[in-house]
């Protein structure tokens, strides 16, 4: 796994005291964590197939949503701020059949105080395009 320097203290404590989430469910492991860009993995089995035999499209939505969430929190100071994702959309181009993995990376297209939005390529291993999404999250203040 590749950690962005400067952010390997706070990538330690999210891996360390997360909880189970649905990213486990789907088999999603983390490959990059930077500012600039997140990637994660995710297998396309019984897990992430819809009932033909193909990955998913809600699968690939989740797993747009899990990078980019981890991108735009990797952007804020977590003490005084979160993100949430407000509005997500997702072009699948391409079906993928079990027994192989997909590759999503998440690129920020803006930073702003108020809002984040990233952009999701998901590849297969060979790099040919599968889905292409967008994140829109809101950065708002903790509750306390």
């Amino acid at each position: 796994m590749q950690i962005e320097e400067g952010l390997e203290e706070k990538v330690k404590r999210f891996l360390n005291q997360r909880t189970r989430s649905m990213g486990d469910a789907l088999g999603i492991q983390f490959l990059t964590f930077g500012k600039e860009e997140v990637c994660a993995s995710m297998p396309v089995d019984e897990n992430t197939i819809q009932p033909f035999g193909i990955l998913h499209g809600g699968a690939s939505v989740a797993l747009a949503e899990t990078v980019a969430s981890i991108g735009a929190w990797l952007n804020i100071d977590e003490k005084i701020h979160s993100t949430v994702g407000i509005e997500i959309n997702a072009n699948h181009l391409k079906s993928v059949r079990p027994g192989q993995r997909v590759e999503a990376t998440a690129r920020p297209l803006h930073r702003g105080r108020q809002v984040q939005v990233w952009e999701v390529r998901i590849e297969t291993e060979d790099g040919k395009p599968v889905c292409i999404s967008r994140c829109t999250l809101a950065v708002v203040e903790n509750r306390r």
